[in-house]
């Protein structure tokens, strides 16, 4: 979405995104499938990215005051991402994650990668992220995602790895890994909680992540990758992990009396026990999520989705809002 009173980037998102450069929101390639010059360019660019993920990512700097891609032995500092392929609404892709990180961020105070759009010289949209774990001289951060410290691959565990698993049991892992989990734990039951009331069904083991800080230590990386997916694909389930919530199979009083047994207000007030977080910190934590937000209407009024999904995206969020609201 823009700021208000702006056809391009306001000067806060060129301080957050580009240390204050005037970057163009166009960029000097069409869409990969366009031009079979800049596909070649993607080809070879998408060889050498070491970002985990299914869908297409490219790796991209800031060469004075213009993206580009990277080439050999340079370290990207953003990650590109066009439409996705084989997916409903693939156009609404970026403007979609972009929205949904926004809403995030500004409407619920989860930390977020920082993000924009971009469009294509053919004018297609793609997203654009900065990367977190590196800094602004080039150095990398560590950084490990959940299914790696699961210790489970594709080798060991299937082609659904990424999915076979608890948010418990990422919590455990938290508890395991962060020195100082009590303050992580709540931005990640806020994070749990935010992917359940926006629909993102993809919120698997490896859009979880531990980043190294300037001291050594490991705290809970930034929110990435959030969305909701049911615009682009038909799912059944309410949550990304097959497990769900608990470790062990868990239905609560609300949820056994509804007819689609869904999850409500008080699974999650039980799973924010379960992870470690006092009943008065959770009750403070669950508020902010269970009253209709204003603002979220505003964003989703502002973005970049065609009216259509706008309608598509609000009847989500309010369809979740009921269920959470249930007790």
């Amino acid at each position: 979405m823009l700021a208000e009173g702006y056809s391009e980037y306001s000067p806060l998102f060129l301080r957050r995104m580009f240390s204050g450069r005037k970057v163009s929101h166009i960029l000097p390639y069409n869409a990969p499938e366009i031009d079979e010059e800049d596909q070649r360019r993607f080809m070879q660019n998408r060889k050498k990215i070491s970002i985990s993920g299914m869908q297409e990512k490219y790796s991209v700097l800031l060469d004075k005051s213009n993206l580009r891609l990277t080439e050999e032995k340079e370290r990207g500092t953003y990650i590109l991402k066009p439409k996705p392929h084989g997916l409903k609404k693939v156009l609404m892709a970026p403007a979609n994650e972009h929205l949904t990180m926004q809403i995030a961020s500004q409407i619920y105070h989860i930390p977020t990668a920082v993000n924009g759009l971009v469009f294509f010289s053919n004018d297609e949209p793609a997203y654009l992220t900065k990367r977190f774990d590196v800094g602004p001289n080039g150095s990398k951060f560590g950084k490990e995602d959940f299914a790696t410290l699961a210790g489970k691959t594709e080798e060991n565990a299937g082609n659904n790895f990424r999915y076979e698993y608890s948010y418990e049991g990422i919590a455990e892992l938290i508890k395991k890994y962060v020195g100082a989990w009590k303050i992580e734990m709540e931005k990640f039951f806020s994070l749990v909680v935010f992917n359940f009331l926006f629909s993102n069904g993809d919120a698997h083991l490896k859009n979880f992540s531990l980043l190294e800080t300037v001291n050594g230590d490991y705290v809970l990386s930034p929110a990435y990758d959030l969305m909701d997916t049911r615009i682009h694909v038909d799912e059944e389930g309410f949550f990304a992990l097959t497990d769900e919530l608990f470790k062990e199979w868990y239905w609560s009083d609300c949820r056994i009396n509804n007819a689609q047994h869904h999850p409500c207000k008080e699974d999650f007030i039980v799973f924010g026990r379960k992870i470690g977080i006092s009943e008065k910190r959770v009750d403070k934590l669950l508020a902010l999520f269970l009253k209709k937000q204003m603002g979220v209407e505003i964003l989703v009024q502002g973005s970049f989705l065609d009216e259509g999904t706008k309608v598509q995206y609000m009847n989500h969020y309010h369809e979740r809002l009921e269920m959470l609201n249930i007790s």
